[in-house]
């Protein structure tokens, strides 16, 4: 007999959040142009990680860094 873990999704262990200082001090932007972008679909939005705490995947950034005048949601 074998238990049921549920579906699998593969998960990319070397991915993780970051926090907003994280963010800015990674991509040089200031915190208004952060949230412009965000707003304007040119910059990954954050995710919720927990009730009350942000984050951004690293994956997504390193994504929007790669050519981010090209970068749309």
């Amino acid at each position: 007999m074998t238990a049921d873990t549920g579906p699998s999704v593969p998960i990319n262990k070397t991915d993780c959040f970051l926090r907003l200082p994280a963010v800015l001090n990674r991509v040089g932007l200031s915190r208004a142009t952060l949230y412009r972008k965000i707003r304007d679909g040119s910059f990954p939005r954050q995710v919720a990680i927990s009730a009350n705490s942000v984050g951004w995947r690293e994956t997504d950034i390193s994504r929007w860094m790669t050519d981010p005048g090209a970068y749309q949601q």
